[in-house]
Protein backbone atom coordinates (compact mmCIF):
# COMPACT_ATOMS: atom_id res chain seq x y z
CA UNK A 1 0.00 0.00 0.00
CA UNK A 2 2.91 2.68 1.01
CA UNK A 3 4.21 1.50 -2.45
CA UNK A 4 0.60 2.02 -4.22
CA UNK A 5 0.74 5.35 -2.66
CA UNK A 6 4.07 6.16 -3.46
CA UNK A 7 3.71 5.19 -7.50
CA UNK A 8 0.07 7.22 -7.82
CA UNK A 9 2.60 10.35 -6.41
CA UNK A 10 4.78 10.01 -9.16
CA UNK A 11 2.03 9.28 -11.58
CA UNK A 12 0.43 12.73 -10.48
CA UNK A 13 3.89 14.04 -10.95
CA UNK A 14 3.75 13.26 -14.70
CA UNK A 15 0.00 14.05 -14.92
CA UNK A 16 0.93 17.84 -14.05
CA UNK A 17 3.65 18.16 -15.87
CA UNK A 18 1.49 16.77 -19.10
CA UNK A 19 -1.36 18.79 -18.39
CA UNK A 20 -0.21 22.14 -16.75
CA UNK A 21 3.69 21.83 -17.45
CA UNK A 22 4.90 22.47 -14.24
CA UNK A 23 6.96 20.43 -12.24
CA UNK A 24 5.86 19.67 -8.91
CA UNK A 25 7.92 17.40 -6.53
CA UNK A 26 5.92 14.41 -5.18
CA UNK A 27 6.47 15.23 -1.35
CA UNK A 28 4.58 18.44 -2.01
CA UNK A 29 1.58 16.17 -3.08
CA UNK A 30 -0.60 15.60 -0.20
CA UNK A 31 -2.62 12.15 -0.63
CA UNK A 32 -4.23 10.49 2.08
CA UNK A 33 -6.89 7.71 2.06
CA UNK A 34 -10.43 8.12 0.64
CA UNK A 35 -13.28 8.95 3.84
CA UNK A 36 -15.29 5.97 3.68
CA UNK A 37 -18.30 7.85 2.29
CA UNK A 38 -16.99 8.36 -0.80
CA UNK A 39 -15.54 6.42 -4.08
CA UNK A 40 -12.05 5.91 -4.20
CA UNK A 41 -9.06 4.47 -2.45
CA UNK A 42 -6.67 7.65 -2.57
CA UNK A 43 -7.11 11.15 -2.30
CA UNK A 44 -5.42 14.27 -3.55
CA UNK A 45 -5.82 17.41 -1.62
CA UNK A 46 -5.76 20.12 -4.89
CA UNK A 47 -5.85 23.59 -2.59
CA UNK A 48 -2.27 23.93 -2.23
CA UNK A 49 -1.74 23.18 -5.85
CA UNK A 50 -3.90 26.29 -6.98
CA UNK A 51 -1.34 29.33 -7.04
CA UNK A 52 1.78 26.49 -9.58
CA UNK A 53 -0.79 25.69 -11.66
CA UNK A 54 -2.77 28.77 -11.68
CA UNK A 55 -6.82 27.48 -11.90
CA UNK A 56 -8.98 26.37 -9.30
CA UNK A 57 -8.98 23.18 -7.16
CA UNK A 58 -12.04 21.51 -8.85
CA UNK A 59 -10.66 22.25 -12.42
CA UNK A 60 -7.82 20.90 -11.06
CA UNK A 61 -9.37 17.73 -9.86
CA UNK A 62 -10.45 17.45 -13.20
CA UNK A 63 -8.14 17.90 -15.33
CA UNK A 64 -5.35 15.20 -13.78
CA UNK A 65 -8.33 12.86 -12.77
CA UNK A 66 -9.15 12.47 -16.92
CA UNK A 67 -5.62 12.50 -18.00
CA UNK A 68 -5.22 9.52 -14.88
CA UNK A 69 -7.77 7.30 -16.33
CA UNK A 70 -6.72 7.70 -19.78
CA UNK A 71 -2.76 7.10 -19.44
CA UNK A 72 -2.60 5.30 -15.74
CA UNK A 73 -3.76 1.29 -15.78
CA UNK A 74 -3.75 1.78 -11.87
CA UNK A 75 -6.22 3.96 -11.71
CA UNK A 76 -10.09 2.90 -13.18
CA UNK A 77 -11.97 6.14 -12.06
CA UNK A 78 -12.29 9.24 -10.31
CA UNK A 79 -14.45 11.32 -8.75
CA UNK A 80 -13.43 15.45 -7.70
CA UNK A 81 -15.48 16.76 -4.68
CA UNK A 82 -14.58 20.73 -4.35
CA UNK A 83 -10.75 20.46 -3.70
CA UNK A 84 -10.80 16.72 -3.20
CA UNK A 85 -9.28 14.55 -6.16
CA UNK A 86 -10.53 10.68 -5.09
CA UNK A 87 -8.90 8.48 -7.31
CA UNK A 88 -10.30 4.48 -7.40
CA UNK A 89 -7.74 1.66 -7.72
CA UNK A 90 -8.33 -1.34 -11.20
CA UNK A 91 -9.31 -4.50 -9.81
CA UNK A 92 -5.81 -5.51 -11.41
CA UNK A 93 -4.20 -3.34 -9.30
CA UNK A 94 -5.63 -5.23 -5.83
CA UNK A 95 -5.32 -8.53 -7.83
CA UNK A 96 -1.53 -8.01 -8.81
CA UNK A 97 -1.62 -6.71 -4.76
CA UNK A 98 -2.97 -10.17 -3.83
CA UNK A 99 -0.46 -11.95 -5.46
CA UNK A 100 2.59 -10.11 -4.38
CA UNK A 101 1.34 -10.47 -0.27
CA UNK A 102 0.89 -14.43 -1.23
CA UNK A 103 3.88 -14.70 -2.49
CA UNK A 104 5.62 -13.20 0.64
CA UNK A 105 5.67 -14.04 4.20
CA UNK A 106 3.78 -11.53 5.83
CA UNK A 107 5.81 -11.69 9.09
CA UNK A 108 8.82 -9.96 7.20
CA UNK A 109 9.79 -6.92 8.49
CA UNK A 110 8.81 -4.17 7.81
CA UNK A 111 11.15 -1.28 7.39
CA UNK A 112 10.57 1.41 8.99
CA UNK A 113 13.92 3.69 9.05
CA UNK A 114 13.40 3.89 13.27
CA UNK A 115 16.02 2.50 15.68
CA UNK A 116 17.66 -0.76 14.87
CA UNK A 117 19.46 -1.47 18.75
CA UNK A 118 16.72 -0.85 21.03
CA UNK A 119 16.34 -2.27 25.03
CA UNK A 120 12.94 -1.94 26.14
CA UNK A 121 12.00 -2.49 29.86
CA UNK A 122 9.47 -3.61 31.13
CA UNK A 123 7.36 -4.93 33.89
CA UNK A 124 9.82 -3.66 36.69
CA UNK A 125 8.13 -5.33 39.82
CA UNK A 126 8.79 -4.87 43.46
CA UNK A 127 9.46 -7.68 45.54
CA UNK A 128 7.33 -6.63 48.20
CA UNK A 129 4.01 -7.58 46.35
CA UNK A 130 2.56 -9.61 43.80
CA UNK A 131 1.80 -7.98 40.16
CA UNK A 132 -1.58 -6.58 39.63
CA UNK A 133 -3.66 -5.40 37.35
CA UNK A 134 -1.27 -1.88 36.39
CA UNK A 135 1.32 -4.61 36.37
CA UNK A 136 -0.14 -6.33 33.59
CA UNK A 137 -1.21 -3.10 31.59
CA UNK A 138 2.80 -2.97 31.93
CA UNK A 139 3.92 -6.02 31.36
CA UNK A 140 1.26 -6.55 27.93
CA UNK A 141 2.27 -3.25 26.61
CA UNK A 142 5.94 -3.63 27.09
CA UNK A 143 5.90 -7.13 25.57
CA UNK A 144 3.64 -5.64 22.58
CA UNK A 145 5.90 -2.76 21.82
CA UNK A 146 8.94 -5.08 21.67
CA UNK A 147 6.88 -7.07 18.70
CA UNK A 148 6.28 -4.56 17.35
CA UNK A 149 9.69 -2.99 16.84
CA UNK A 150 11.06 -6.73 16.03
CA UNK A 151 8.86 -6.38 13.03
CA UNK A 152 10.25 -3.38 11.57
CA UNK A 153 13.85 -5.45 11.77
CA UNK A 154 14.79 -4.20 14.72
CA UNK A 155 17.26 -5.81 17.48
CA UNK A 156 15.19 -6.34 20.46
CA UNK A 157 15.85 -6.92 23.91
CA UNK A 158 13.38 -7.00 26.40
CA UNK A 159 14.68 -6.16 29.57
CA UNK A 160 13.38 -6.21 33.04
CA UNK A 161 14.77 -4.11 35.76
CA UNK A 162 13.78 -5.81 39.28
CA UNK A 163 13.45 -3.25 42.40
CA UNK A 164 14.75 -5.78 44.96
CA UNK A 165 15.87 -3.27 47.57
CA UNK A 166 15.05 0.00 49.21
CA UNK A 167 12.79 0.99 52.10
CA UNK A 168 9.70 -0.65 50.42
CA UNK A 169 11.37 -4.23 50.60
CA UNK A 170 12.48 -3.86 54.21
CA UNK A 171 9.07 -2.94 55.23
CA UNK A 172 7.70 -6.60 53.91
CA UNK A 173 10.74 -7.98 55.51
CA UNK A 174 10.62 -6.45 59.14
CA UNK A 175 6.99 -7.18 59.01
CA UNK A 176 7.84 -11.06 58.62
CA UNK A 177 10.25 -10.59 61.53
CA UNK A 178 7.67 -9.48 63.49
CA UNK A 179 5.00 -11.37 62.68
CA UNK A 180 5.80 -14.14 60.44
CA UNK A 181 6.47 -17.38 62.88
CA UNK A 182 8.52 -19.07 60.41
CA UNK A 183 5.91 -19.42 57.14
CA UNK A 184 6.55 -20.74 54.34
CA UNK A 185 4.97 -19.98 50.94
CA UNK A 186 4.39 -23.82 51.36
CA UNK A 187 3.11 -23.76 54.83
CA UNK A 188 0.42 -20.88 53.67
CA UNK A 189 -0.25 -22.92 50.84
CA UNK A 190 0.34 -19.38 48.78
CA UNK A 191 2.20 -18.34 46.02
CA UNK A 192 5.84 -16.53 47.25
CA UNK A 193 4.67 -13.27 45.75
CA UNK A 194 1.55 -13.51 47.80
CA UNK A 195 3.09 -14.51 50.53
CA UNK A 196 5.04 -11.21 50.97
CA UNK A 197 2.73 -8.89 49.76
CA UNK A 198 0.87 -10.14 53.01
CA UNK A 199 3.40 -8.80 54.86
CA UNK A 200 4.06 -5.69 53.17
CA UNK A 201 -0.01 -4.85 53.88
CA UNK A 202 0.54 -5.98 57.36
CA UNK A 203 3.72 -3.32 58.08
CA UNK A 204 1.43 -0.84 56.92
CA UNK A 205 -2.02 -1.99 58.80
CA UNK A 206 0.68 -1.73 61.91
CA UNK A 207 2.38 1.16 61.07
CA UNK A 208 -0.97 3.19 60.76
CA UNK A 209 -1.39 1.78 64.42
CA UNK A 210 1.45 2.96 66.09
CA UNK A 211 1.07 6.62 63.98
CA UNK A 212 -2.55 7.25 65.59
CA UNK A 213 -1.30 5.91 68.83
CA UNK A 214 1.54 8.77 68.33
CA UNK A 215 -0.71 11.01 67.36
CA UNK A 216 -2.84 10.04 70.36
CA UNK A 217 0.03 11.22 72.51
CA UNK A 218 0.27 14.61 71.13
CA UNK A 219 2.90 13.85 68.33
CA UNK A 220 2.52 15.89 65.09
CA UNK A 221 1.56 13.35 62.43
CA UNK A 222 4.80 14.15 60.00
CA UNK A 223 6.75 13.37 63.07
CA UNK A 224 4.70 10.84 63.81
CA UNK A 225 5.33 8.95 60.61
CA UNK A 226 8.85 9.45 60.77
CA UNK A 227 9.35 8.49 64.61
CA UNK A 228 7.18 5.49 64.45
CA UNK A 229 9.10 2.42 66.00
CA UNK A 230 8.43 0.44 62.53
CA UNK A 231 9.51 3.10 60.30
CA UNK A 232 12.29 3.67 61.89
CA UNK A 233 13.30 0.06 62.64
CA UNK A 234 12.61 -0.61 58.48
CA UNK A 235 14.93 2.31 58.30
CA UNK A 236 17.68 0.92 60.04
CA UNK A 237 17.13 -3.06 58.09
CA UNK A 238 17.60 -0.95 54.89
CA UNK A 239 21.28 0.49 56.32
CA UNK A 240 22.31 -3.09 58.23
CA UNK A 241 21.54 -4.62 54.38
CA UNK A 242 23.71 -1.58 52.81
CA UNK A 243 26.60 -2.71 55.17
CA UNK A 244 25.72 -6.17 54.29
CA UNK A 245 24.56 -7.22 58.02
CA UNK A 246 24.53 -11.39 57.32
CA UNK A 247 21.65 -11.89 59.02
CA UNK A 248 19.26 -8.99 57.45
CA UNK A 249 20.62 -9.82 53.74
CA UNK A 250 20.35 -13.82 54.58
CA UNK A 251 16.58 -13.01 55.11
CA UNK A 252 16.50 -10.58 52.04
CA UNK A 253 17.73 -13.50 49.73
CA UNK A 254 15.01 -15.78 50.98
CA UNK A 255 12.00 -13.77 50.70
CA UNK A 256 13.21 -12.82 47.26
CA UNK A 257 13.53 -16.22 46.12
CA UNK A 258 9.76 -17.16 46.81
CA UNK A 259 8.88 -14.03 45.11
CA UNK A 260 10.91 -15.16 42.07
CA UNK A 261 9.15 -18.14 41.99
CA UNK A 262 5.93 -16.37 42.19
CA UNK A 263 6.73 -13.75 39.52
CA UNK A 264 8.18 -16.32 37.20
CA UNK A 265 4.90 -18.15 37.40
CA UNK A 266 2.85 -15.32 36.75
CA UNK A 267 5.04 -14.47 33.14
CA UNK A 268 4.51 -17.72 32.42
CA UNK A 269 0.59 -18.07 32.60
CA UNK A 270 0.37 -14.34 31.00
CA UNK A 271 2.78 -14.83 28.07
CA UNK A 272 5.71 -12.68 28.43
CA UNK A 273 9.57 -12.76 28.48
CA UNK A 274 12.13 -11.23 29.20
CA UNK A 275 16.30 -11.38 27.18
CA UNK A 276 17.44 -9.62 30.84
CA UNK A 277 17.04 -9.35 33.74
CA UNK A 278 18.76 -6.17 36.24
CA UNK A 279 18.37 -6.11 39.53
CA UNK A 280 18.86 -2.98 41.26
CA UNK A 281 20.63 -4.65 44.10
CA UNK A 282 23.49 -5.21 41.86
CA UNK A 283 23.15 -1.55 39.93
CA UNK A 284 23.06 1.02 42.40
CA UNK A 285 26.39 0.68 43.57
CA UNK A 286 27.73 1.79 39.97
CA UNK A 287 24.90 4.75 40.36
CA UNK A 288 26.90 5.64 43.68
CA UNK A 289 29.94 5.67 41.39
CA UNK A 290 28.00 8.03 38.87
CA UNK A 291 26.76 10.48 41.63
CA UNK A 292 30.74 10.41 42.61
CA UNK A 293 31.57 10.98 39.19
CA UNK A 294 29.13 14.11 39.03
CA UNK A 295 30.97 15.37 42.66
CA UNK A 296 33.81 15.52 41.07
CA UNK A 297 32.93 17.60 37.81
CA UNK A 298 30.79 20.03 39.53
CA UNK A 299 27.50 19.26 38.33
CA UNK A 300 25.79 17.90 41.61
CA UNK A 301 26.59 19.21 45.07
CA UNK A 302 26.69 18.19 48.75
CA UNK A 303 24.30 19.75 51.38
CA UNK A 304 25.78 20.23 55.15
CA UNK A 305 23.79 16.89 56.06
CA UNK A 306 25.81 15.34 53.52
CA UNK A 307 23.68 14.27 50.86
CA UNK A 308 23.83 14.91 47.33
CA UNK A 309 21.63 16.86 45.26
CA UNK A 310 21.74 18.22 41.37
CA UNK A 311 20.32 21.37 40.73
CA UNK A 312 17.91 21.57 37.75
CA UNK A 313 16.50 24.63 38.01
CA UNK A 314 18.27 26.51 35.04
CA UNK A 315 15.91 23.54 33.26
CA UNK A 316 12.70 24.69 34.44
CA UNK A 317 12.77 21.83 37.35
CA UNK A 318 14.12 22.26 41.24
CA UNK A 319 16.68 20.45 43.06
CA UNK A 320 16.57 16.73 43.56
CA UNK A 321 18.08 13.88 45.98
CA UNK A 322 20.56 11.65 44.56
CA UNK A 323 22.09 10.36 47.66
CA UNK A 324 20.99 10.39 50.80
CA UNK A 325 22.31 12.26 54.27
CA UNK A 326 22.81 8.47 55.23
CA UNK A 327 24.25 7.32 52.54
CA UNK A 328 21.79 5.15 50.72
CA UNK A 329 20.84 5.57 47.60
CA UNK A 330 17.08 6.57 46.02
CA UNK A 331 15.61 5.33 42.68
CA UNK A 332 17.49 8.12 40.96
CA UNK A 333 21.11 6.44 42.04
CA UNK A 334 20.49 3.23 41.11
CA UNK A 335 18.27 4.36 38.07
CA UNK A 336 22.01 5.79 36.76
CA UNK A 337 23.97 2.53 37.31
CA UNK A 338 20.99 0.55 35.22
CA UNK A 339 20.94 3.13 32.14
CA UNK A 340 25.04 2.67 32.06
CA UNK A 341 24.86 -0.90 32.96
CA UNK A 342 22.02 -1.58 29.68
CA UNK A 343 23.94 1.06 27.37
CA UNK A 344 27.42 -1.03 27.71
CA UNK A 345 25.59 -4.73 27.46
CA UNK A 346 23.50 -3.18 24.27
CA UNK A 347 25.13 -0.19 23.19
CA UNK A 348 21.10 0.75 22.14
CA UNK A 349 20.43 3.64 19.65
CA UNK A 350 16.68 3.61 21.80
CA UNK A 351 16.24 2.83 25.41
CA UNK A 352 12.77 2.50 25.82
CA UNK A 353 11.29 2.80 29.61
CA UNK A 354 7.53 1.24 29.99
CA UNK A 355 6.96 3.25 33.36
CA UNK A 356 2.87 4.83 34.28
CA UNK A 357 2.89 8.78 33.67
CA UNK A 358 3.02 9.27 37.29
CA UNK A 359 7.01 8.97 37.05
CA UNK A 360 7.14 11.69 34.63
CA UNK A 361 9.36 13.96 36.51
CA UNK A 362 11.54 11.30 37.43
CA UNK A 363 11.92 10.40 33.92
CA UNK A 364 12.39 13.77 32.82
CA UNK A 365 15.33 14.01 35.54
CA UNK A 366 16.97 10.86 34.72
CA UNK A 367 17.36 12.26 31.23
CA UNK A 368 18.44 15.63 32.41
CA UNK A 369 21.06 14.15 34.77
CA UNK A 370 22.68 12.15 32.50
CA UNK A 371 22.76 15.10 29.86
CA UNK A 372 24.87 16.68 33.04
CA UNK A 373 27.39 13.66 33.01
CA UNK A 374 27.65 13.90 29.25
CA UNK A 375 26.69 10.21 29.04
CA UNK A 376 25.83 9.47 25.13
CA UNK A 377 23.05 7.34 25.41
CA UNK A 378 21.11 10.27 27.23
CA UNK A 379 19.54 11.33 24.01
CA UNK A 380 18.60 7.38 23.55
CA UNK A 381 16.29 7.42 26.62
CA UNK A 382 12.66 6.84 25.61
CA UNK A 383 9.90 7.33 28.03
CA UNK A 384 6.98 5.26 27.17
CA UNK A 385 4.43 7.75 29.53
CA UNK A 386 1.14 5.17 29.71
CA UNK A 387 -2.15 6.18 32.04
CA UNK A 388 -3.01 4.12 35.11
CA UNK A 389 -5.34 1.61 35.32
CA UNK A 390 -8.53 3.11 37.90
CA UNK A 391 -11.13 0.59 39.18
CA UNK A 392 -14.41 2.40 39.16
CA UNK A 393 -14.38 2.20 43.20
CA UNK A 394 -11.13 4.98 42.85
CA UNK A 395 -7.64 4.19 42.53
CA UNK A 396 -5.59 0.97 43.67
CA UNK A 397 -3.48 0.88 46.66
CA UNK A 398 -1.16 -1.60 47.22
CA UNK A 399 -0.44 -0.92 50.82
CA UNK A 400 -4.09 -1.14 51.67
CA UNK A 401 -4.28 -4.38 49.88
CA UNK A 402 -7.10 -2.83 47.59
CA UNK A 403 -5.82 -3.97 44.71
CA UNK A 404 -6.65 -6.24 41.59
CA UNK A 405 -4.62 -8.89 41.94
CA UNK A 406 -3.39 -10.42 38.44
CA UNK A 407 -3.10 -14.09 39.22
CA UNK A 408 -7.16 -13.80 40.52
CA UNK A 409 -7.75 -11.76 37.19
CA UNK A 410 -6.40 -14.18 34.39
CA UNK A 411 -8.20 -16.85 36.45
CA UNK A 412 -11.57 -14.79 36.36
CA UNK A 413 -11.41 -13.78 32.51
CA UNK A 414 -10.69 -17.40 31.71
CA UNK A 415 -13.67 -19.09 33.72
CA UNK A 416 -15.77 -15.96 31.61
CA UNK A 417 -14.19 -17.62 28.51
CA UNK A 418 -14.99 -21.05 29.75
CA UNK A 419 -18.77 -20.21 30.26
CA UNK A 420 -19.21 -18.04 26.68
CA UNK A 421 -17.78 -21.17 24.88
CA UNK A 422 -19.88 -23.39 26.46
CA UNK A 423 -23.26 -21.40 25.78
CA UNK A 424 -22.58 -21.41 22.35
CA UNK A 425 -22.34 -24.77 22.44
CA UNK A 426 -19.02 -25.49 20.15
CA UNK A 427 -16.46 -27.58 21.86
CA UNK A 428 -17.24 -30.72 20.01
CA UNK A 429 -14.30 -32.47 19.22
CA UNK A 430 -12.12 -31.26 21.50
CA UNK A 431 -10.35 -32.83 24.88
CA UNK A 432 -10.42 -31.77 28.02
CA UNK A 433 -6.56 -30.29 28.09
CA UNK A 434 -7.20 -28.71 24.62
CA UNK A 435 -10.26 -26.76 26.11
CA UNK A 436 -8.45 -25.71 29.14
CA UNK A 437 -6.16 -24.40 26.56
CA UNK A 438 -8.36 -22.38 24.26
CA UNK A 439 -10.17 -20.98 27.58
CA UNK A 440 -7.11 -19.67 28.78
CA UNK A 441 -6.14 -18.38 25.04
CA UNK A 442 -9.74 -16.68 25.12
CA UNK A 443 -9.74 -15.05 28.23
CA UNK A 444 -5.94 -14.06 28.19
CA UNK A 445 -6.91 -13.12 24.49
CA UNK A 446 -9.86 -10.88 26.20
CA UNK A 447 -7.73 -9.49 29.02
CA UNK A 448 -5.07 -8.11 26.85
CA UNK A 449 -6.89 -6.41 23.98
CA UNK A 450 -9.11 -4.90 26.72
CA UNK A 451 -5.79 -3.15 28.01
CA UNK A 452 -3.99 -2.73 24.97
CA UNK A 453 -6.55 -1.02 22.61
CA UNK A 454 -6.51 2.15 24.38
CA UNK A 455 -3.72 4.27 23.62
CA UNK A 456 -1.03 3.65 25.94
CA UNK A 457 -0.96 7.49 26.79
CA UNK A 458 -4.56 7.23 28.12
CA UNK A 459 -5.56 6.64 31.32
CA UNK A 460 -8.34 3.86 31.49
CA UNK A 461 -11.01 2.61 33.82
CA UNK A 462 -11.44 -1.06 34.03
CA UNK A 463 -14.57 -2.83 33.92
CA UNK A 464 -14.18 -6.32 34.94
CA UNK A 465 -17.52 -7.60 33.20
CA UNK A 466 -16.95 -5.59 30.10
CA UNK A 467 -13.79 -6.76 29.77
CA UNK A 468 -14.44 -10.11 29.77
CA UNK A 469 -16.94 -9.90 26.99
CA UNK A 470 -16.26 -12.14 24.14
CA UNK A 471 -18.17 -10.11 21.08
CA UNK A 472 -17.92 -6.59 19.51
CA UNK A 473 -14.66 -5.33 19.88
CA UNK A 474 -12.98 -7.90 21.74
CA UNK A 475 -9.66 -10.13 21.34
CA UNK A 476 -11.80 -13.12 21.16
CA UNK A 477 -13.98 -11.63 18.50
CA UNK A 478 -10.70 -11.32 16.31
CA UNK A 479 -10.11 -14.97 17.63
CA UNK A 480 -12.94 -16.22 16.64
CA UNK A 481 -12.44 -14.83 12.91
CA UNK A 482 -9.53 -16.47 12.64
CA UNK A 483 -10.85 -20.15 13.57
CA UNK A 484 -13.50 -19.54 11.11
CA UNK A 485 -11.49 -18.83 8.17
CA UNK A 486 -8.85 -22.13 9.65
CA UNK A 487 -12.23 -24.11 9.59
CA UNK A 488 -13.10 -22.88 5.69
CA UNK A 489 -9.37 -23.71 4.79
CA UNK A 490 -9.45 -27.25 6.51
CA UNK A 491 -12.82 -27.88 4.45
CA UNK A 492 -11.21 -26.60 1.33
CA UNK A 493 -8.44 -28.78 1.68
CA UNK A 494 -10.62 -31.33 2.44
CA UNK A 495 -12.48 -30.83 -1.00
CA UNK A 496 -9.17 -30.54 -2.84
CA UNK A 497 -10.12 -26.40 -3.91
CA UNK A 498 -6.82 -24.96 -5.19
CA UNK A 499 -5.81 -21.57 -3.50
CA UNK A 500 -5.18 -19.35 -6.39
CA UNK A 501 -4.47 -16.00 -6.07
CA UNK A 502 -3.61 -15.86 -9.44
CA UNK A 503 -6.84 -17.16 -10.75
CA UNK A 504 -8.37 -15.45 -14.03
CA UNK A 505 -10.88 -13.59 -12.48
CA UNK A 506 -11.74 -10.10 -13.94
CA UNK A 507 -13.48 -8.16 -11.44
CA UNK A 508 -13.61 -8.07 -8.24
CA UNK A 509 -16.62 -8.20 -5.84
CA UNK A 510 -16.87 -4.62 -3.42
CA UNK A 511 -16.24 -6.72 -0.31
CA UNK A 512 -12.99 -8.65 -2.24
CA UNK A 513 -11.92 -5.25 -3.13
CA UNK A 514 -11.77 -3.62 0.36
CA UNK A 515 -10.61 -7.19 2.07
CA UNK A 516 -7.47 -6.40 -0.51
CA UNK A 517 -7.19 -3.07 0.44
CA UNK A 518 -7.28 -3.70 4.42
CA UNK A 519 -4.21 -5.89 3.70
CA UNK A 520 -2.31 -4.02 2.18
CA UNK A 521 -2.85 -1.69 4.98
CA UNK A 522 -0.74 -3.73 7.08
CA UNK A 523 3.04 -2.79 7.01
CA UNK A 524 1.28 0.91 7.01
CA UNK A 525 0.00 0.03 10.57
CA UNK A 526 3.09 -1.69 11.69
CA UNK A 527 4.55 1.51 10.73
CA UNK A 528 2.54 3.76 12.54
CA UNK A 529 2.38 1.30 16.04
CA UNK A 530 6.35 1.91 15.73
CA UNK A 531 6.58 5.21 15.33
CA UNK A 532 3.77 5.89 18.18
CA UNK A 533 4.90 2.98 20.44
CA UNK A 534 1.23 2.08 20.26
CA UNK A 535 -0.33 -1.51 20.41
CA UNK A 536 -3.89 0.38 19.89
CA UNK A 537 -2.85 0.97 16.46
CA UNK A 538 -2.67 -2.65 15.63
CA UNK A 539 -5.66 -3.81 17.51
CA UNK A 540 -7.77 -1.62 15.79
CA UNK A 541 -6.20 -2.90 12.27
CA UNK A 542 -7.00 -6.50 13.58
CA UNK A 543 -10.19 -5.24 14.78
CA UNK A 544 -11.46 -3.31 11.55
CA UNK A 545 -10.09 -6.43 9.32
CA UNK A 546 -11.66 -9.11 11.03
CA UNK A 547 -15.18 -6.95 10.90
CA UNK A 548 -14.10 -6.60 6.73
CA UNK A 549 -14.03 -10.19 6.58
CA UNK A 550 -17.01 -11.03 8.13
CA UNK A 551 -18.99 -9.07 6.09
CA UNK A 552 -17.04 -10.84 2.77
CA UNK A 553 -18.38 -14.30 4.13
CA UNK A 554 -22.12 -13.08 4.85
CA UNK A 555 -21.75 -11.10 1.41
CA UNK A 556 -20.21 -13.62 -0.69
CA UNK A 557 -20.39 -17.47 -1.38
CA UNK A 558 -16.69 -18.97 -0.66
CA UNK A 559 -16.88 -22.59 -0.88
CA UNK A 560 -20.21 -22.84 -2.49
CA UNK A 561 -19.50 -20.39 -4.97
CA UNK A 562 -19.85 -22.18 -8.43
CA UNK A 563 -17.24 -20.24 -10.42
CA UNK A 564 -14.03 -22.28 -9.82
CA UNK A 565 -11.62 -18.74 -10.63
CA UNK A 566 -14.16 -16.93 -7.74
CA UNK A 567 -13.77 -19.97 -5.44
CA UNK A 568 -10.12 -20.49 -5.71
CA UNK A 569 -9.53 -16.83 -5.41
CA UNK A 570 -11.79 -16.54 -2.65
CA UNK A 571 -10.05 -19.22 -0.52
CA UNK A 572 -6.63 -17.60 -1.26
CA UNK A 573 -8.04 -14.25 0.05
CA UNK A 574 -9.44 -15.88 3.10
CA UNK A 575 -5.95 -18.31 3.74
CA UNK A 576 -4.37 -14.56 3.96
CA UNK A 577 -6.51 -12.15 6.04
CA UNK A 578 -5.87 -15.85 8.78
CA UNK A 579 -2.21 -15.68 8.22
CA UNK A 580 -2.22 -11.49 8.90
CA UNK A 581 -4.62 -11.82 11.82
CA UNK A 582 -2.30 -14.56 13.71
CA UNK A 583 0.73 -11.89 12.55
CA UNK A 584 -1.32 -9.06 13.96
CA UNK A 585 -2.43 -10.93 17.33
CA UNK A 586 1.27 -12.37 17.75
CA UNK A 587 2.10 -8.74 18.00
CA UNK A 588 -0.46 -7.87 20.59
CA UNK A 589 1.04 -11.09 22.66
CA UNK A 590 -2.07 -12.96 21.65
CA UNK A 591 -2.82 -16.50 20.49
CA UNK A 592 -5.04 -17.24 17.12
CA UNK A 593 -6.78 -20.47 17.63
CA UNK A 594 -7.18 -22.82 15.17
CA UNK A 595 -10.45 -24.14 16.73
CA UNK A 596 -13.50 -22.61 18.34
Amino acid sequence: MQQLEQDLKTALGAAIQQVFGALVPAEQLTIQPTRKDFAGTFTLVTFPLTKALGKGPEQIGQALGEWLTANEPRVSGFNVVKGFLNLEIADAEWLRLLREMRSQDVAAPVKTGGPQRVVVEYSSPNTNKPLHLGHLRNNFLGYSVAEILKATGAEVTKANLVNDRGIHICKSMLAYQEYGHGETPASAGMKGDHLIGKYYVLFEKHYREQIKQLEAEGVATDVAKREAPLMRHAQDMLRDWEAGDEEVVSLWRQMNGWVYEGFNDTYQRIGVDFDKFYYESETYLLGKERVEEGLQKGVFFRKDDGSVWVDLTDEGLDQKLLLRADGTSVYMTQDLGTAELKYQDFGYDSSVYVIADEQNYHMQVLKLVLKKLGKPYADAIYHLSYGMVDLPSGKMKSREGTVVDADELVEEVKDAAKEATLAKGKTEGLSDTELDQLYHQLGLGALKYYLLKVDPKKRMLFNPEESVKLDGDTGPFIQYTHARISQLLRKAAEMGIEVDAASDVAELHPAERDLVQALAGYATAVTEAAKAYSPAVIGQYAYDLAKLYNRFYNDVKVLPEPDAAKRSLRVALSAQVAATLRQSLKLLGIQAPERM
